[in-house]
């Protein structure tokens, strides 16, 4: 009988939120919220439909196990922490030093679930870093913002708006301008990224002031992770820029004065 996969990002996201919310303790089988859990779980459109032909594909008792995981490998935990594994160990840390943004985008993943809007959406290249490997919250949330970001009839309304006030299509960030740069070819060309995640922001429908227009380097700089960081606003990314252009690149020393 085929083992069930390797549990994801989106899934412990979800069960460590319940661990938290339930004050950083394990949940018994009994518990209905362990019941709630495993059937949201097995609807996930991961896992290429494993819980079609895995009975145990997080079962209750699997799922009752990975909160015993997540809550005995707590730094503060007294006891003998169970085996559990790296991306156990990521979560928990990521919910010890975010606990609102992270029980947020739980809560962003579970109506995008509930609305069924995640189960329409393909799979995009661009949820994953040039490593391979997805933000912390999880790819099905990258899928949902880059897939809302390239609605081609919101794009072409922001950059009407635009127009309409004289604004220019340049990016928020880096000033680059498109039509500058490349002439015809690029005149009104621009990408458009959210101003927060969708988890931040919560589910709603997007405004035009809730997007940024971006060039496209400034656009995968916004949603590239990093330790201990998934996600980016524009203005946060222009702040980190200015103050790496009064820095000297690796590898070279400052000027002499």
């Amino acid at each position: 009988m085929p083992r069930s996969p390797a549990w994801t990002h989106d899934e412990l996201l979800l069960a460590c939120a319940l661990v938290v919310e339930n004050g950083w303790n394990e949940l018994r089988e009994g518990d209905l919220r362990v019941l709630d859990l495993s059937d949201l779980l097995r609807s996930l459109p991961i896992h290429q439909g494993a819980a079609r032909t895995i009975p145990k594909f997080r079962s209750i008792g699997s799922v009752s196990r990975k909160t015993s995981d997540l809550a005995s490998n707590h730094p503060a935990y007294v006891g003998t922490p169970t085996k559990g594994g790296r991306l156990d160990r990521e979560m928990i840390s990521a919910f010890i030093a975010r606990p609102t943004e992270m029980l947020l985008a739980a809560a962003a993943l579970r109506q995008g679930v509930g609305t069924g809007e995640l189960y329409t959406i393909p799979p995009d290249p661009d949820e994953l870093d040039e490593e391979g490997n997805s933000a912390v919250e999880g790819r099905l949330l990258a899928r949902w913002a880059l897939h809302r970001e390239r609605n081609r009839g919101l794009r072409a309304r922001k950059i009407a708006q635009a127009t309409k006030l004289g604004r220019p299509l340049q990016c928020e960030v880096c000033d680059f301008d498109f039509g500058g740069a490349y002439r015809d070819l690029g005149v009104g060309y621009i990408e458009v990224h959210h101003r927060l995640p969708l988890h931040v922001s919560g589910l709603r429908e997007t405004k035009l002031d809730d997007l940024a227009f971006l060039c496209a380097n400034c656009h995968r700089m916004c949603h590239k992770s990093r330790a201990g960081e998934s996600w980016r606003t524009p203005s946060a990314l222009r702040t980190e820029m200015v103050k790496s252009a009064s820095r000297p690149a690796p590898g070279r020393e400052a000027p002499d004065a």
